[in-house]
């Protein structure tokens, strides 16, 4: 009992100092240390536990995916200073008109997250594209960051078969699949969420015109760039389709058809890297394409680089410090307990894996950090639940994957703090918007589908 109300007490304190805006690069090994105090008392085993536990987890995820996260922050950058997102962003807005601005901007975040855009870098290329077309449409600014949220914080980032974002990647180290896994899965999720989405921004928008709020009295400071200037919109969306068809080759033909038995030298197996190696090929790819094209237009490409390069650091550290923290969590004796209450309550897989993905991914406020523990912890068990009822490890990737955008997007969520404050808003302005649309509609999402899943595999 001692050992449960300790548990509780550190993730409740980890959220809160989450929430108070503290980095979890410090504060999650030091509620480490504290959960073992709480747990199994003050001993020589701190430091241990330390270096050994918490360092080990922290470095795996860093080996594991900080290529992806190096490569997809310097794409991210590169279409910044080539224009392309802008252009994107631009062109989607124009075609669909000032009417339909929440389905324009919904779009635009959509596209550029599938294309493999940071959802950091979306929300400052959108906030001004949309807040002039709210205001030209008479639409409440509350609603902007739930506008937002819903085209990056969705089903491009979990349900879209074939996105490269890192909550779509993470899976397949686990199950031996790719990005594709599961599309038709992941096309009636997609669909699922866009549809609901845009039923409640447009209905919150309808019920604000009738009481006339309007736009709102905002002192909004942005520069509403000349969009003739942007470059043309069918070179700014080839790098995505680099991205998307050399994924879609080296995931389904290439890699395929390679014999990876030398693969066992390095203690691995083919289906469980491939997937990956896909992925930061394909933006590698789309990288130097970009480069090679405005090579001259990049002012300067080694500070771009660079500045690439580093934007990643903070949200791969704070994502390993999290499963840093949860290396720890796994390795108390009442972390036993809680797995065995969530097997308890299904042996359907299914289940009980878009169960314990979406809780660990709200205690941690991270969608690809709780995966990573969760997975990290329960994908065996997973696999072999899921032999009895023939349940594909394609499957098991989208539950998994969905199952991350859900509970992760609570207050203190990273991505969440700073939506609202590159628009200027707070949480009691904006937040009921967001959770709507990135914790509502997604975790119903995932209980529908698994529901209709547990019903085939009953």
């Amino acid at each position: 009992m001692i050992s449960i109300l300790g548990l509780i007490l550190s993730l409740a304190l980890i959220m809160y100092l989450a929430y108070k805006g503290f980095s979890t690069i410090i504060t999650a090994p030091i509620v480490a240390i504290i959960t073992l105090i709480l747990t199994s008392g003050f001993n020589s085993h701190l430091m241990a536990n330390y270096t050994e536990v918490y360092m080990v987890g922290f470095s795996s995820f860093i080996k594991n995916y900080f290529p992806l996260f190096m490569t997809g922050s310097i794409f991210a950058k590169l279409m910044e200073e080539a224009g392309y997102a802008q252009s994107i962003a631009y062109f989607v807005t124009n075609k669909l008109g000032k009417d339909k601005a929440i389905l324009a901007v919904v779009l635009s975040g959509a596209l550029l997250t599938y294309g493999g855009v940071s959802l950091f870098v979306v929300a400052f290329i959108l906030y001004p594209i949309a807040s002039m077309l709210f205001k030209q449409a008479d639409i409440p600014k509350r609603l902007i960051p739930g506008t937002i949220a819903l085209g990056s914080f969705t089903f491009t980032m979990t349900a879209l078969p074939g996105s490269p974002e890192i909550q779509n990647v993470i899976p397949m180290k686990y199950f031996g699949t790719d990005t594709f896994a599961a599309p038709i899965i992941g096309l009636f999720a997609s669909i699922l969420m866009l549809t609901l989405g845009m039923l409640w921004l447009n209905k919150r928008a309808k019920s604000a015109k009738l009481n006339n709020e309007g736009y709102g009295n905002h002192n909004d400071v942005v520069s509403h760039a000349n969009e003739t200037s942007f470059p043309n919109i069918f070179i700014s969306i080839f790098p995505i389709i680099i991205i998307f068809l050399s994924n879609l080759f080296l995931s389904k033909i290439y890699f395929a058809n390679v014999d990876g038995r030398y693969l066992k030298e390095f203690n691995t197996t083919l289906s469980s890297v491939s997937g990956t190696w896909s992925v930061i090929i394909s933006m590698i790819l789309a990288d130097v394409f970009i480069v090679l094209i405005n090579f001259k237009k990049i002012s300067n490409l080694k500070t771009a680089l660079d500045k690439g390069v580093s934007n990643s650091f903070k949200p791969l550290l704070n994502s390993s410090a999290i499963v840093g923290y949860g290396s720890v969590i796994k390795s108390l004796a009442v972390f036993t307990l809680v797995q065995n209450f969530i097997f308890s309550i299904s042996s359907n897989p299914i289940i009980s894996e878009a169960l314990s993905v979406n809780l660990i991914c709200g205690l941690t406020a991270s969608a690809s950090g709780g995966l990573g523990i969760s997975l990290d912890a329960l994908a065996n068990s997973y696999i072999q639940m899921s032999h009895t009822l023939n349940i594909s490890p394609e499957i098991l990737h989208r539950i998994a994957s969905l199952s991350s955008g859900g509970l992760d997007t609570l207050p203190h969520n990273g991505a969440v703090i700073t939506t609202l404050a590159i628009c200027g808003l707070t949480h009691k302005e904006s937040y009921k918007d967001i959770f709507v649309t990135s914790v509502v509609i997604p975790i119903f999402t995932t209980i529908f589908v698994v529901l209709l899943l547990s019903l085939k595999f009953i």
